[in-house]
C-alpha cells in the first residue's frame, strides 16, 4: 500500500492509502489525458515546478533544480524564482533540452514574467501544462507570450476523487472514470450549469473510498452534453472558484504559491491556516491534534522559513479556524493583498 498525507483542498490534513493498482490507474489517466492529448509522453524531457524543496531556500546560486534521469524530468524549485535567477532557469531548460513544462500556475507565471522582462526566449516547447492552482487569463497570456506554446489547464487532487484536462478547444473535460462529481447549492443539487460546492466520490481507490467528499472548491458542470469541438463527449467543468491558495510575497520579491506542503507531512494537526501580515511576518493559526508538541511547533516554523526565508512566524493555537463569509476555509491568506484590494481578510 502507498501512504500519503495531504492538507486537502480544505486545509484539513488527511491520511490516504492506495494500492499499487490504484496508483497505476490514476497515472495511466494522467498519461492519456494530461500528456497524450497534448502530443507529449512521460518519455519526453520535461521540467516540473512543484512544491518540493529540491534545494535550500538560503541557496543563492544555481542549480535550483535536480535532474531525474529515469523520469526524464528536471525538477525545478518554485521557491527561487527571483528576477536575478531567471536566466539560470532558462539556461537549464536549454541545457537539458526540455520539451514541455508542467507545474503550479503561479510558478510558471513567475517564470514567464521573468522571461518577458529579459526578452530571452527558452527553447521551443510543445506545451505548458498547469496544475494544482487555477489558471487566470492574464497568466495564460503571459505564458503563451513567453513560451510560444499552447497552455493547457488541468484539475486534480491527491485524494483521487476527481480530475479534468483541457482540450485544444479550451474545454476542461472531467474524467468520469476517476470519480463522480456533484454540484450542491446549500446542500441540495444545484440546477444544471449553476455554480455550487463540488462533492466528489472516487471510483479508483476501493481500499479507502471517499464518498461524497466535499473538496472545498466551487464550480459548475456545464449542462450542454453535446460533443465538444475536439470530438470528445466527456462532461465539461465550468469556471472554478476558490481552488488556489493566495501567493505570498517574500522580502526579495519572490511570489510563493501552494504552501500546503508545509502541513502535509505527519504533524498532528486538525487544520491550519497561514496568514501573511507583512513581508517580514506571518501568522500560523492551527488546531492541534493529540500528540502535538513543542517539537512540532519548531518543525512548522522551520518549514515555513525553508520556503519564505527568515520571516517572523507567530504561532496561534486555536480551538477552531473561522470560515469566510461564503463558508469556505482558506489554507493560505495574503492579508497585504486583501488590504490593497479591499477584499475579505481573516478575522
Amino acid at each position: 500500500m502507498f501512504h500519503e498525507h495531504t492538507s486537502g483542498t480544505t486545509g484539513t490534513p488527511i491520511e490516504l492509502w492506495f494500492r499499487r493498482e490504484t496508483v497505476h490507474q490514476w497515472y495511466a489517466l494522467f498519461e492519456a489525458r494530461w500528456r497524450r492529448w497534448n502530443g507529449v509522453t512521460l518519455h519526453d524531457r520535461w521540467a516540473i515546478f512543484g512544491g518540493q524543496l529540491v534545494t535550500p531556500i538560503r541557496q543563492g546560486a544555481p542549480p535550483y533544480w535536480v535532474w531525474n534521469g529515469p523520469l526524464s524530468q528536471l525538477y525545478c524549485s518554485s521557491y527561487h524564482l527571483r528576477a536575478d535567477a531567471i536566466p539560470a532557469y532558462v539556461e537549464a531548460l536549454e541545457r537539458y533540452e526540455i520539451v514541455y513544462l508542467w507545474g503550479y500556475s503561479s510558478a510558471l507565471y513567475a517564470l514567464a514574467q521573468g522571461i518577458l522582462r529579459l526578452g530571452r526566449r527558452p527553447p521551443a516547447l510543445r506545451v505548458v501544462v498547469t496544475n494544482a492552482e487555477p489558471l487566470y487569463p492574464h497568466q495564460r497570456r503571459a505564458m503563451e507570450d513567453a513560451f510560444a506554446a499552447p497552455v493547457r489547464e488541468t484539475y486534480g487532487m491527491s485524494e483521487i476523487v476527481a480530475a479534468a484536462a483541457q482540450c485544444d478547444h479550451g474545454a476542461l473535460h472531467l474524467w468520469p472514470d476517476a470519480g463522480v462529481v456533484e454540484v450542491l447549492d446549500d446542500g441540495a443539487a444545484a440546477r444544471p450549469g449553476a455554480t455550487g460546492d463540488l462533492v466528489c466520490t472516487g471510483l479508483l481507490n476501493t481500499d479507502m473510498p471517499l464518498i461524497r467528499y466535499l473538496v472545498g472548491d466551487r464550480g459548475a458542470v456545464l449542462a450542454d452534453r453535446s460533443c465538444c469541438g475536439c470530438g470528445r463527449m466527456l462532461p465539461v467543468l465550468g469556471a472554478l472558484d476558490g481552488r488556489a491558495d493566495d501567493e505570498l510575497v517574500t522580502r526579495d520579491g519572490r511570489r510563493v504559491g501552494r504552501l500546503d506542503p508545509v502541513f502535509k507531512a505527519s504533524i498532528p494537526l486538525v487544520e491550519a491556516q497561514l496568514i501573511q501580515e507583512s513581508e517580514e511576518a506571518v501568522r500560523l493559526r492551527f488546531v492541534p491534534a493529540s500528540g502535538f508538541s513543542a517539537d512540532h511547533e519548531r518543525e512548522l516554523i522551520a518549514r515555513i522559513r525553508d520556503r519564505l526565508g527568515q520571516v517572523t512566524v507567530r504561532l496561534e493555537r486555536v480551538d477552531t479556524i473561522p470560515r469566510g463569509s461564503n463558508g469556505k476555509f482558506r489554507a493560505v491568506i495574503n492579508e497585504m493583498r486583501a488590504r490593497a484590494s479591499g477584499s475579505e481578510t481573516a478575522p
